[in-house]
């Protein structure tokens, strides 16, 4: 059974408290979710450079030169504690954890990042059935074969998440996706896996596996794991991001991030 939270201010505590350490889609609907990446300051250019580069992957909502508090996302959250999962990388390697402050300094720069977990509502208000929400499982994601422009030691290949779709509102969902640009927008790619190298539907990289059925089509978002990715490859001495498909959840409304189609 899903768990609810009556705001995204509950689910945050419920993390903070250490009681709720659970992916987070479906959760606080209506309610911006974000993906993260903390990085000491001296790699924070060149990493700032890479989202501006990769828009689609890696759309900013708000960077924290200083301290924990995202004050335009969440006033008064703690990016250190409000999250139910983070990892935490040493040149390359993470470790998982619910809690940050032991590892935080002083001169860290968070960035929170779109996430396709935002339109999710408005493909479910249209009535397209997500299966991961349904099980109450984590989003599929893959690494893909497209390559992301480069930043300073940032590089990598773009990361997607997959959402079976049936074949004959494929259409919609594309159009009801394409009004949320700063969530990463309309689909990459829908149909063949291969196409974009992806070898298996049902060995992720990330996530959970969901089985595409027979009149769905398997449909690809960018997404914001993708700076996980250029993590791994530039190998810093500490950085800090969400564990894939557990997300910052905002006070923030999907409908302040919607333009008019």
């Amino acid at each position: 059974m899903s768990t609810t939270f009556a705001s995204p201010r509950e689910l945050r505590m419920a993390a903070r408290e250490g009681r709720f350490d659970r992916p987070t889609p479906g959760l606080c609907p209506g309610h911006v979710q974000a993906n993260m990446a903390i990085l000491p300051r001296d790699l924070a250019v060149d990493f700032r450079t890479f989202c501006e580069k990769n828009p689609k992957p890696c759309p900013l909502l708000e960077v924290i030169e200083h301290g924990a508090e995202p004050v335009h996302l969440a006033p008064g959250a703690d990016v250190r504690t409000d999250l139910p999962r983070y990892r935490v990388w040493r040149r390359g390697e993470f470790e998982e954890a619910t809690d940050v402050r032991d590892v935080w300094r002083d001169d860290l720069v968070t960035f929170l990042i779109g996430c396709s977990f935002t339109f999710e509502g408005g493909l479910m208000d249209a009535g397209i059935r997500l299966r991961h929400v349904e099980l109450g499982t984590n989003c599929t994601m893959f690494v893909t074969n497209i390559a992301c422009a480069s930043a300073g030691p940032f590089r990598g290949n773009m990361v997607v998440s997959m959402r079976p779709i049936p074949d004959a509102l494929v259409e919609t969902a594309y159009s009801i996706t394409g009004r949320y640009p700063a969530v990463h927008g309309a689909p990459i790619h829908a149909g063949d896996p291969a196409a974009i190298g992806v070898a298996d539907i049902m060995r992720p990289d990330f996530g959970d596996a969901v089985e595409v059925k027979a009149g769905e089509t398997p449909v690809f978002w960018a997404c914001g794991v993708t700076p996980q990715v250029a993590l791994m490859n530039a190998k810093p001495d500490l950085a800090i991001t969400h564990a894939p498909g557990h997300m910052f959840v905002s006070d923030r409304l999907d409908a302040e991030y919607e333009v008019a189609g």
